[in-house]
């Protein structure tokens, strides 16, 4: 058989052995204009298996008997490699270079901040991409010692962030691009001063995971305020929580709330067996239901509604009975300090009898963790609010000594964007134009995003042994005149468009939050973020007795309730005290704490 016979007689073998390795190695279904090097690695491995079957062919199945050439195979697969490989990188060649040199003119020149590995590849995929509005031209390295005119995924390094204002007018840069989480929120505070003055915007890239997960466009987002949080963002371990909650019973009360909601939304990603929703309003429950419906069946996650008052014991024992919960986030409770100091007896319905209500159940029912959400508005209160949620920590605690459940408190600041915090409305006075309404301009609070709250309750159950109250490492407080600012800022509107009234504290505030008494000792955890302390424990039965007895006059006279909380608690402090520095009085009706390591 001469060698235009073998051609034409071995051809059509070998075309079908490539095409069915080439459309099962996917290389008919991947975006041509976005090859990589990957695609390269998996064209090698493709075109080696087709070789070696075209061999095999030759050799034992066909009646070739070896006629092809071993050079000839090997040929053939190099030649395939060279043709397939060159028509793909010159098809991303041609989108890339030829149509982005066209598109470019139309493009808003740009700065990026960072000159790691991850901001280089976030540069080279902005450019890259015809659909992008914008192109960097510029990186701007974060510390001042960084090396200039370096290049990074075909990007110049032109300077570090302290000179953003000159790089930007030395390449007509309009935009600043930040990664999410790549700056702490002092550092983006100050970059946002410098651009906000020099009329420049600045826009929120994803973190680079997020941004290469498979997608072909990367959003750009305004600054929102949790980025200008004074301190790094705070993350789950995820490893030790999967760990908890897989395959785990857990029920959620005050499920339809804002940290209710987002421990629901982030429980549900560890795969527990049964997640129960438990709220009192219908409305809010039902839709936190609706919202995380697909991802349960998507998951395999029973999820269940329960709607029922955290205060009625036998419809909870019933709960309790049928869902066999093994570990409880109890986040209900009424929170607003105005409110509460109008109507102390729901305070104490709610928040006491509720609690104990709830951690007693899951004591007699064998709840593995019980993890409490609390406030730092409990120390050293000065609002009936704070006094209830304080004593509410103190029932935690007496069941923590005696119980196999283990129980703990979570203990943070004021959570941005919840319903009724301070942000809402804020941003509603702006909407309107003004005034927005401060108390005092000495008033500071420690603020932590909705996500960071709910998984720092999620992270205590993880690590509790028992009686630990955790808080989070919540960096400096903040002026709330800073927020409001910063706020009015984000808005889009030029520094004083918008007036500032100063009302004067209202009953039960106090200018400055706490977040430990002074005896309780903070013990470090395995997470660096989270801190522990113990409590004092109750001493005697005399102080469960005067709680039994302030629960019994709850819907009695709001005055009556308001003096029983404030003989309970000696460092509660009155409104026309609460205007001053925090005060150290120790809760002298509790006695010795013991503290210990927590893991």
């Amino acid at each position: 058989m001469n060698h235009t016979q073998l051609f034409w007689s071995t051809l059509g073998p070998v075309v079908v052995v490539k095409l069915a390795a080439f459309y099962f190695g996917s290389h008919f279904h991947g975006w041509w204009r976005y090859v990589t090097f990957a695609d390269l690695r998996s064209l090698l491995k493709v075109t080696l298996i087709s070789m070696l079957a075209v061999a095999f062919l030759d050799y034992f199945v066909l009646s070739f008997q070896g006629a092809i050439p071993r050079l000839t195979i090997l040929l053939d697969a190099l030649l395939t490699v060279l043709v397939v490989g060159g028509l793909r990188c010159t098809w991303r060649f041609t989108d890339e270079v030829l149509g982005n040199t066209l598109s470019s003119r139309r493009k808003r020149s740009t700065v990026l901040i960072g000159t790691d590995h991850h901001a280089g590849l976030l540069a080279s995929q902005i450019n890259s991409n015809q659909s992008m509005p914008c192109r960097v031209n510029a990186l701007l390295a974060i510390s001042t010692v960084f090396r200039r005119k370096a290049i990074l995924g075909g990007v110049p390094v032109l300077g570090h962030m302290g000179e953003v204002v000159k790089v930007a007018e030395k390449i007509g840069a309009l935009d600043v691009l930040v990664p999410a989480g790549a700056l702490d929120g002092t550092s983006l505070r100050r970059l946002t001063n410098q651009c906000n003055e020099a009329g420049l915007n600045v826009r929120v890239l994803p973190r680079f995971e997020d941004a290469m997960a498979g997608t072909k466009e990367i959003p750009l987002r305004p600054l929102n305020i949790e980025d200008l949080l004074r301190r790094d963002p705070v993350k789950l371990d995820t490893e030790v929580v999967e760990t908890l909650l897989q395959d785990r019973r857990v029920l959620v009360t005050g499920a339809g709330g804002s940290i209710g909601s987002e421990i629901c939304r982030q429980v549900i990603q560890f795969r527990p067996s049964e997640l129960v929703l438990l709220g009192r309003g219908e409305n809010r429950i039902h839709a936190i239901h609706g919202e995380l419906k697909p991802l349960a069946q998507k998951l395999g996650v029973e999820l269940r509604i329960e709607i029922g008052d955290i205060t009625d014991q036998p419809r909870m024992r019933r709960l309790y009975r049928s869902r066999k919960p093994e570990i409880v986030f109890h986040a209900a409770a009424h929170k607003h300090v105005p409110l509460m100091e109008l109507n102390p007896g729901e305070a104490v319905k709610n928040n006491i009898l509720g609690t104990k209500t709830i951690a007693s159940l899951a004591n007699e029912f064998g709840v593995d963790h019980f993890v409490m959400v609390s406030t730092d508005k409990a120390v050293n209160p000065t609002s009936i609010m704070g006094c209830s949620k304080h004593l509410a920590e103190r029932i935690v605690y007496e069941f923590a000594q005696t119980s196999r459940t283990k129980f703990a408190v979570v203990r943070f600041g004021n959570v941005l964007g919840s319903a009724g915090s301070v942000i809402p409305i804020f941003q509603e006075q702006i909407r309107n134009g003004g005034p927005i309404t401060i108390t005092d301009p000495q008033m500071t609070r420690y603020f932590m995003s909705i996500p960071e709250a709910s998984q720092l309750v999620i992270q205590a159950a993880s690590m509790c042994k028992g009686g630990e109250i955790f808080v989070l490492d919540m960096g400096d407080p903040i002026k709330i005149v800073q927020l409001a600012e910063d706020l009015v800022a984000l808005s889009g509107l030029p520094k004083g468009s918008i007036e500032f009234t100063f009302t004067g504290i209202r009953p039960g505030e106090k200018l400055y939050e706490e977040l430990y008494f002074d005896d309780e000792a903070t013990v470090p955890t395995t997470h660096a973020k989270v801190h522990a302390a113990y409590a004092s424990e109750f001493r005697g039965s005399d102080v469960r007795g005067k709680l039994d007895k302030l629960i019994a006059i709850a819907d009695g006279d709001p005055d009556q309730v308001r003096a029983a909380i404030i003989r309970l608690i000696p460092s509660f402090h009155q409104t026309e005290d609460s205007a001053l520095s925090p005060t150290t009085a120790p809760a002298v009706e509790f006695g010795d704490r013991h503290v210990a390591q927590v893991g």
